[in-house]
């Protein structure tokens, strides 16, 4: 049996990772993430994460006003050693006048969405929230699978703090007038 050596770049340099690693380095599995300079690879995708990311992101684009953009999946630059993935995000339409971009400021994101997946719950749960607060993220939604339904629980930034407050868990419908007013029925899920 043969090993096939694994790639230089696998190795971190000394300090970690940085942002711009993320578009230098070759064959990068797809949704590669940044968080504290190490590289974070994501396992396959189920399919409660994709349809809950679809429907999330049909329902925020017909809701958004006109200055806004919805994007899925794209990275976040929140500093030097961090560029996570959100997978839905909300941002300002100057933001996202480049179409080469490979990652967003963290200042043109108003609204940051994890989908909670068995493999990623403590960075969903715990430490993108963290860093995402920090960023100024005014808004941050986390989604768990409760029995196959999603379950929202919305935060919004407290800006002394600089730490998230949990302003709502949601079943069915998520009603909310911030940062834009949103009417999302959960269980379209099953029309999905």
């Amino acid at each position: 049996m043969t090993v096939e050596p694994f790639p230089q770049w696998l190795r971190p340099p000394p300090g970690g990772f940085v942002a711009e690693d993320l578009d230098r380095l070759p064959d990068l599995p797809p949704h590669t993430e940044l968080i504290d300079g190490s590289l974070v690879f994501v396992s396959p995708q189920a399919e409660f994460h994709m349809l809950v990311i679809s429907l999330l992101e049909n329902a925020l684009r017909r809701c958004a006003p006109a200055t806004m953009r919805v994007r899925r999946e794209m990275t976040v630059t929140l500093g030097r050693n961090q560029r996570p993935e959100p997978d839905v995000l909300v941002l300002r339409a100057s933001g996202s006048s480049d179409p080469e971009r490979t990652s967003f400021a963290a200042d043109d994101v108003v609204l940051a969405v994890e989908v909670v997946s068995t493999e990623s719950r403590t960075r969903d749960r715990e430490r993108k929230p963290q860093l995402y607060a920090n960023a100024g993220i005014a808004h941050f939604w986390r989604v768990e699978n409760v029995d196959g339904r999603p379950v929202i629980y919305v935060y919004e930034l407290d800006p002394a703090t600089k730490v998230y407050a949990l302003t709502g868990i949601h079943h069915d419908r998520l009603g909310l007038s911030v940062p834009f007013t949103i009417d999302i029925d959960l269980t379209d899920i099953d029309r999905l």
